[in-house]
């Protein structure tokens, strides 16, 4: 095998829902401030009894469904999430338990915040080309509301929770595109996750002006190394953490006959779950062609950055 392919998705989010009129009973805030400046009505709320690792879970089930596998035809199994409270089991392994996988896969937990995501799917391509794995499980999973300061209104009317998921084999036509990745890392500290407890932080300005100026070339390179023009992208599917960044970002891509994901608007921002679920949102409403090439482009905390092209599934 030459290459590896997403063979199927999957998303979960949990029923309760935050809108922006709660919010205004929380906070000084209101519906027009929160969409003018982030552009998102609602968000969904993880409970207590709803842990990353059972949001991962459910997003996980949902994808070895749609591929028509089992669980024990995985062999690896990587999640990418950055509000794990528990450092062992991680958080893939409390999934490969749930899941009841008896093939004994590796599992491997990867945080790189908001980019978590498209690391993990690079990850999971790289494994597989090497030889090391024939059958991935990648998540994107974050409870963001658990670490949440519900007094900050700057913050607090961005998060959300939930996760997505893929399924990822070798095949002899790749179906997903060289990563691009990167950090900045002096900038570290324009977004956080600090503190005991731990609390989201971040510098709003400085990080729309990074994805703003520095990120649209960056995602042009990433379709350039795999061979396609942005006008030939079908879906161009960004981090979704505020949708004032995606929708100039999107237009100077320059994808001019992409769909464009904005999951946010419904969802908030799900760090390393916002990815996955909105391209599961796409394809389970039949808004991108199987085959079609689609951008995804993580970036975030770190100020890192990962993009690949796929092939829709």
């Amino acid at each position: 095998m030459t290459g590896s392919r997403v063979v199927a998705l999957g998303h979960y989010q949990p029923a309760r829902v935050l809108t922006n009129e709660d919010l205004e009973a929380m906070v000084d805030t209101n519906d027009e401030w929160i969409r003018s400046r982030v552009g998102i009505k609602t968000r969904h709320i993880a409970g207590p009894d709803e842990p990353v690792d059972e949001l991962a879970y459910q997003a996980a089930g949902k994808a070895l469904a749609s591929a028509g596998l089992s669980p024990d035809d995985i062999d690896l199994v990587l999640v990418a999430t950055s509000t794990a409270i528990d450092r062992s089991p991680n958080m893939a392994a409390r999934v490969a338990a749930k899941l009841g996988m008896g093939g004994h896969p590796a599992v491997m937990d990867i945080n790189v915040v908001c980019s978590g995501f498209t690391h993990a799917l690079a990850t999971a391509d790289h494994a597989i080309r090497a030889g090391a794995a024939t059958r991935a499980l990648v998540i994107g999973a974050d409870k963001m509301t658990a670490i949440t300061d519900w007094t900050d209104r700057t913050t607090c009317v961005l998060t959300g929770d939930g996760a997505g998921a893929a399924v990822v084999e070798a095949c002899d036509e790749p179906g997903i595109g060289p990563v691009l990745w990167g950090s900045v890392p002096e900038m570290g500290h324009a977004v956080r996750i600090e503190g005991s407890p731990p609390i989201f932080a971040q510098e709003g300005q400085s990080v729309y002006r990074w994805t703003t100026s520095q990120l649209p070339p960056l995602a042009r390179k990433v379709c350039e190394k795999a061979g396609v023009t942005p006008e030939e992208l079908a879906a161009v599917v960004l981090h979704q953490a505020n949708l004032r960044i995606i929708e100039p970002l999107a237009a100077k891509i320059g994808a001019v006959n992409a769909v464009v994901a904005r999951d946010v608007v419904d969802s908030g921002n799900t760090s390393a779950g916002s990815i996955p679920m909105a391209l599961s949102k796409l394809v389970e409403r039949g808004e991108i062609p199987s085959g079609a090439p689609v951008l995804l482009f993580g970036f975030g905390g770190n100020l890192s950055y990962a993009g690949q092209v796929i092939r829709c599934p």
